[in-house]
């Protein structure tokens, strides 16, 4: 016969609110036989009473056995054959219900019988494990929330202990008694079959006894008919025998694999932290606000679907989005009545959630779940060798392996004789290996054991303020900023552009020809992250002008960062993860007088190649501002200039016209005749005192010639 749907006895432990729904199917099919069973029986036990009724009480057998193809039983998988199996059945009661009568002894043990064993022993079996089945749940789900409660002082440790010993018992309790539930319900559906097909069979085995070798109305065909319900009756008994004898190894196993997983919190050691999953379910406690400081937790059911974060509680049919976790930050809280909890923050910041997990192993496969889920590593085709491959090149980064160093000793041995060339620019992405980064030594980008700095220190008052005294100190402030500071920059610039960042960290660095030193602090920031469980990240406001970079808080609108843009000599994103991008920052000098170059790392919502765009066509912007405004001051200059040479030309016009007059009076002056004097001398002008002197001795032999 065809196989029968069954409960999955390997989900009982996880107990997930799909594996109770599906139960619940299963228990309404229980109920449905049980009413069914208890109309048949009623049906038989007619006939065995009371002979005289006979042709009525089989006629109600077979108007039942018709009504079988009405019943809706929810796990009808082979409603066909036992509908054309019965139809059968009820043609032949009928025709013999109006002429035979059957022994009661014969319809005692050939029928009564198996119905009235599958009633009172499967059925009550079934109803006895379904209570014992809901005392363990209740008792297991007291146990968690006791367990869930625990304080987190170390004062207690005997009633932490009889806690986690409590949990224990009761999860084991209830996971054994879920799978032996499980099974009586998967065997039902073979019982079902056979409490309906054995004592129909022995009906007609007694019917064709009482009649020895039975009326006309019985053939050979009838014969073989039944000769092939029996051999069908008897391969479901034997196939139930071996699904009960799988179910029972099943649960064997699995009591021994589940040891370790009842206790609330396993070792690390033993069960390892996966952190390479894609998708993951669980339950989990919510933290819901009632007031200003009390809240409450509740206990739900949470998986991912997706890029989706789904609850359900116990009952409900299906599950409700809880947050969508494209482009979200999760990080490790800690609360102070909870332990193993976990934040979920959506991408705008207007939602969070804050979790707790069973255990600590538990919190951070959430944790780097939801990461991976984040990056939309689910939408590859492989996603979990994807993750596999980041999370491994994430553990690996900080230190680079023997083969890399060996590669670039052999490097540098082979290019000892070679003249020096020019390098390409690498535009390759990190982790890979690029034909610029082969050619260069580690040290080259990054220089070892250079401090990371995973979050903004100072917020930009005590920024000023430190820098103010590093400026009287004279010291430059880390961050590259001036002392000039203006309170407004950019207000008057042609470009404002904001975006939505999240500072991952920034180092010294010692290259920044290209982009591989971007790449490489990227790298080494990013593997120090994982490796060192950091998920915390600062939220900013990336605001692009002309003059600057500014990071600003979003809350509280003040500048936490300020890059003036002419230090900005380099910026990149990443390759494959397109929100990732960062900056390379040149200093005017440390505290020995050389230039300080700083790489920052940020993670944004939007493409980081945008960001890096807008920063280019800032520099572009400025660029040819600062082109107008030298050509600006040079004509300014030129016109100077130009004014200048006209006044001195004018002051020597003015200077050649004065001469002019001169020489004009003084010859009008020469033209006139002298006037004689008191001694008949006469007085000559001349230009000069010598000219004078000369002209009166001139004048003096003249008149003394004359007289």
């Amino acid at each position: 016969m065809p196989g029968i749907e069954k409960l999955p006895i390997e989900e009982t432990l996880d107990d997930s609110p799909q594996t109770r729904s599906l139960l619940g199917v299963f228990e309404e099919d229980a109920a449905a036989i049980s009413s069914y069973s208890h109309q048949l029986f009623q049906a038989m036990q007619r006939i065995y009473d009371a002979q005289n009724e006979l042709s009525a009480a089989t006629h109600l057998t077979s108007k039942l056995l018709k009504d079988y193809e009405k019943q809706r039983f929810p796990l009808a998988g082979d409603d066909e054959v036992m509908n054309s199996t019965l139809q059968q059945f009820s043609k032949v009661i009928d025709e013999l219900s109006s002429c035979h009568a059957v022994l009661s002894t014969q319809l005692a043990d050939a029928m009564m019988f198996p119905i009235t064993q599958f009633k009172e022993r499967d059925l009550k079996e079934i109803l006895t494990l379904k209570e014992v089945f809901q005392i363990a749940s209740n008792d297991h789900d007291v146990a968690i929330n006791r367990y869930s409660r625990l304080s987190k002082k170390r004062d207690n440790e005997k009633v932490k202990i009889e806690v986690m010993e409590d949990v224990y018992t009761s999860k084991k309790k209830q996971h054994q008694t879920m799978m032996h539930y499980f099974t009586a319900l998967n065997t039902l559906q073979y019982k079902k079959k056979i409490a309906l097909l054995e004592p129909l069979l022995g009906y007609m085995q007694a019917q064709i006894s009482f009649f020895k070798l039975g009326s006309e109305n019985l053939t050979q065909q009838w014969e073989d008919f039944l000769t092939n319900i029996g051999t069908s009756v008897q391969n479901v008994r034997r196939e139930m025998d071996g699904e009960v004898d799988v179910m029972q190894q099943t649960i064997q196993d699995l009591e021994e694999a589940s040891d370790l997983l009842y206790m609330p919190d396993p070792d690390p050691n033993k069960i390892p932290i996966d952190r390479t999953l894609t998708r993951k379910a669980g339950y989990l406690n919510m933290r819901n606000k009632t007031g200003l400081v009390s809240s409450t937790w509740d206990r739900q059911y949470f998986f991912s679907q997706g890029g989706n974060l789904m609850s359900q509680s116990r009952g409900d049919v299906a599950g409700g989005l809880v947050m969508d976790l494209d482009n979200c930050s999760v990080m490790a809280v800690d609360c102070e009545d909870r332990r193993f909890c976990f934040q979920i923050t959506a991408f705008d910041g207007k939602k969070v959630a804050i979790l707790q997990a069973e255990s600590r192993k538990d919190c951070e496969e959430w944790i780097a779940t939801i990461n991976n889920i984040s990056k939309r590593i689910y939408l590859s085709e492989n996603p979990e060798e994807i993750a596999a491959r980041v999370n491994q090149s994430a553990l690996e980064a900080v230190t680079p392996s023997p083969s890399f160093q060996q590669r670039h000793e052999s490097l540098r041995t082979s290019m000892q004789g070679r003249p020096k060339a020019g390098r390409a620019s690498s535009q390759s992405s990190v982790g890979s290996e690029s034909p610029a980064l082969a050619s260069l030594s580690l040290d080259s980008l990054v220089a070892p054991d250079t401090p990371i700095q995973f979050d903004i220190i100072s917020p930009v008052s005590e920024e000023y303020s430190s820098q103010a005294k590093s400026l009287a100190q004279g010291r430059t402030n880390p961050f590259g900023e001036s002392g000039n500071l203006q309170s407004e920059d950019g207000e008057d610039s042609i470009l404002h552009q904001l975006f939505i960042v999240r500072f991952l960290g920034s180092m010294e660095v010692k290259a920044m020809e290209n982009t591989d030193v971007i790449y490489e602090t990227m790298r080494q920031i990013l593997a120090a992250r994982a490796i060192h469980n950091i998920f915390r990240m600062t939220e900013s406001h990336l605001l692009v002008t002309c003059e600057c970079l500014k990071l600003i808080d979003p809350q509280t609108q003040v500048t936490r960062l300020r890059f003036p843009l002419s230090s900005v000599v380099l910026c990149a994103s990443h390759q494959e993860n397109k929100r990732l991008f960062g900056f390379v920052l040149q200093t005017a000098g440390g505290n020995d007088g050389r230039p300080v170059t700083v790489c920052y790392i940020f993670e944004s919502n939007n493409d980081g190649e945008k960001i890096c765009d807008s920063v280019g066509l800032a520099k572009q912007i400025a660029f040819h501002s600062e082109m107008d405004r030298r050509a600006t001051e040079k004509q300014k200059e030129l016109e100077k200039a130009k004014e200048k040479q006209l006044e001195e030309l004018s002051k020597q016009k003015q200077i050649e016209k004065q001469d002019l007059e001169e020489q004009s009076r003084l010859i009008a002056a020469s033209s006139r005749p002298n006037p004689p004097t008191a001694d008949g001398q006469f007085l000559v002008l001349s230009n000069s005192p010598s000219e004078d002197s000369d002209a009166g001795e001139e004048g003096k032999k003249k008149g003394e010639s004359e007289a």
